[in-house]
């Protein structure tokens, strides 16, 4: 179980709408307030299951010693799913629920929000120091099964480059665009509160989440994706829209990197995890991996392209005229086994589709440049994804020895996104790269996740048995360079929600780019007399278009249109079919509470898609035409 515990001025909730999953209640439990309350945000999960009585006296336990410390004789019970990915069933929530609310109630005023609603909720956290507190808590049944579970795990691979990541010595520092070299605690990072939130989150190395970004309401309520309790923690399901969304995102970086000259390949899943190549580069890679027996051999789940793509190019015969070699995958999927804490909706996964791609080059020198290459393209490639510069902050990791060499390349990635930058340096090289860089989204938890990234890689050419004839006739090693133009597609996704939710609070209306949009023009006819012109301006839009046939008010429908972020609202009524015109509601242009109207020819709204679009992939749309034929996923 997993507590969220908020000492409150007042906590007050009101229920919109029941689940399939809803508890049958009351008319006096569909809405709730307390005052001076302690507030119990709590995530029932599935370790749960094994002893719901010890889970409830745990959690009871936990409460009163939290209760007293603030000295309130109030409790609100909350159920709030969010803070989990691993939940319980249904039915073992609701009972846990309601026997943490029988044991409290014979000390304290005790209410409970019921389970299984969607409900509006305010809650107001008085702020000292106790008023904002986390725990998990576990049964005596479940500790058992987490010592065999444990015992399981001793075979989960745990690299030695991961091992190093927790002890390598970093030297921490911030450098200007004009190539000055700071201590961090000497520079002044008041002007970059995003840089100042990096900076915490990657000295402190605290990956942990104690409560749902805003994202993951987010693409439940956009019906993008959703936890899939039926499988492991951090395996998502998406649904037709967010399937759309992450398969324009791949043909995009795919495109980009074709026309950059990758060759598209696939790869296995699954390895051999006594390849004695291989076992050697799974100690230079700082993740986990999952683990599985298959006809007798110890064999894991990939976590990057790297395998199949070097064991590739050990296989080839390749000219030095061939350099630089440059191959992509879309690895659908990459898995790595990312600790249980560190799992929150699409920021961190343990399945991801990852853009891997490789280039052999015939030295440093070539090496260098491509890396300059694969830095702009992987600013150009988030920039038109709608993640721009001023989103995501730099990190720039390397050896001394090759920062001394390579100043000038160093210090002009700092001038290229023109602002400070955050660079880790080490004495000693304990992975297989010498440099690389990430760009990192701060999310509104102040929480950061990698992009894009490229890495010089030093030792594989040699691991792998990869060479290629120079001009001599001889045979060299190449150095390799890994590149994921985007990061990992999900990653994406989750950008662009975090990024519409800030946005959302500094007053603008949010939205994903018009390309991306899973519809991009909803035609709103006001009444069944004006399905008939509705259709016809449809037939004149190359794009993803849907009608809104509902019987429902005009009113609700272009509210509705508003909550699904749709770029472009066509209202149709007998001035349109009179005129032969179109009244659209362009989001862009909008305010919160002032949308912007234009009265166009569908040929015109064509034209301007169009323009937006350029360049861009296109897939149709990936539900019924008609609202009313589409079920609902939530």
């Amino acid at each position: 179980m997993q507590l969220l515990l908020i000492h409150s001025d007042y906590i007050e909730y009101e229920t919109k709408k029941q689940t399939p999953v809803a508890e049958k209640i009351e008319e006096s439990l569909k809405s709730g307030r307390l005052e001076e309350a302690l507030t119990a945000f709590t995530a029932v999960e599935s370790v749960d299951e094994a002893n719901p009585e010890e889970a409830i006296k745990k959690a009871v336990s936990e409460i009163e010693k939290v209760a007293a410390q603030v000295k309130t004789n109030r409790i609100m019970l909350y159920p709030y799913a969010h803070l989990s990915s691993d939940l319980s069933s249904p039915k073992v929530a609701v009972l846990v629920l309601k026997g943490m609310e029988a044991a409290l109630s014979s000390r304290y005023e005790v209410k409970r929000a019921p389970f299984g609603w969607y409900k509006a909720f305010t809650v107001s956290c008085k702020g000292h120091p106790l008023s904002e507190l986390s725990r998990s808590i576990r049964p005596e049944g479940a500790a058992k099964a987490e010592v065999k579970t444990e015992t399981c795990e001793k075979e989960e691979v745990v690299s030695e480059a991961l091992k190093a990541e927790g002890t390598a010595r970093s030297y921490w520092r911030i450098l200007t665009p004009d190539g000055e070299l700071r201590e961090v605690e000497g520079f002044d990072l008041t002007p970059y509160p995003k840089l100042q939130q990096f900076v915490n989150y990657e000295i402190s190395k605290s990956r942990a989440v104690e409560r749902a970004p805003p994202h993951v309401e987010l693409m439940r309520r956009l019906e993008l994706a959703d936890y899939e309790p039926g499988s492991d923690s951090g395996n998502m399901r998406y649904y037709p829209k967010g399937r759309l969304v992450k398969s324009l995102l791949e043909n995009y970086v795919l495109d980009v990197a074709t026309e950059f000259g990758a060759m598209e390949v696939e790869t296995p899943l699954m390895y051999d995890m006594n390849h004695p190549t291989l076992k050697k580069y799974l100690d230079r890679f700082p993740a986990r991996q999952y683990s599985i027996e298959s006809d007798k051999r110890h064999m894991f789940l990939r976590f990057a392209a790297c395998f199949g793509q070097f064991l590739m190019n050990h296989d080839m015969t390749i000219s030095y005229k061939n350099l630089p070699l440059r191959m992509i995958e879309m690895t659908r999927y990459s898995f790595r086994k990312e600790q249980r804490g560190e799992l929150v909706g699409l920021r961190r996964l343990r399945a991801f589709t990852m853009p891997d791609m490789h280039t052999l080059c015939e030295d440093m020198d070539q090496a260098v440049n491509q890396f300059k290459e694969q830095y702009d393209l992987c600013i150009s490639v988030l920039e038109n994804v709608g993640i721009h510069i001023n989103d995501y902050e730099v990190a720039i990791r390397f050896t001394r020895d090759f920062y001394e060499a390579n100043k000038d390349l160093v210090v002009n990635m700092a001038k290229t996104v023109n602002k400070p930058v955050l660079v880790e340096m080490w004495d000693t090289r304990f992975f297989y790269f010498v440099l690389k860089f990430e760009f990192n989204f701060v999310d509104a938890l102040a929480k950061a996740s990698a992009l894009s990234t490229v890495q010089i890689d030093v030792e594989n050419a040699e691991r792998y048995d990869i060479s290629y004839v120079n001009a001599d006739g001889k045979l060299e090693r190449p150095t390799v360079l890994h590149c994921s133009p985007s990061g990992a597609i999900e990653r994406c996704i989750y950008a662009l929600l975090e990024k519409a939710a800030m946005e959302t609070e500094e007053g603008k209306v949010p939205m994903l780019p018009v390309w991306l949009s899973p519809t991009q023009v909803r035609i709103v006819p006001i009444s069944e007399k004006h399905i008939a012109f509705a259709e016809e301006v449809a037939k004149k839009l190359d794009f993803r278009v849907d009608v809104d046939d509902r019987d429902l008010s005009i009113g609700k429908k272009v509210r509705e249109a508003g909550r699904e972020w749709v770029p472009y609202v066509v209202v149709i009524g007998d001035k349109e079919m009179e005129e032969s015109t179109i009244n659209v509601t362009i989001r862009e242009e909008s305010g919160q509470d002032k949308p912007k109207k234009v009265q166009m020819t569908p040929e015109e709204l064509n034209a301007r898609i169009k323009e937006e679009t350029s360049g861009k992939p296109y897939r149709k749309l990936p539900l019924a035409k008609y609202l009313s034929a589409r079920p609902k996923f939530l």
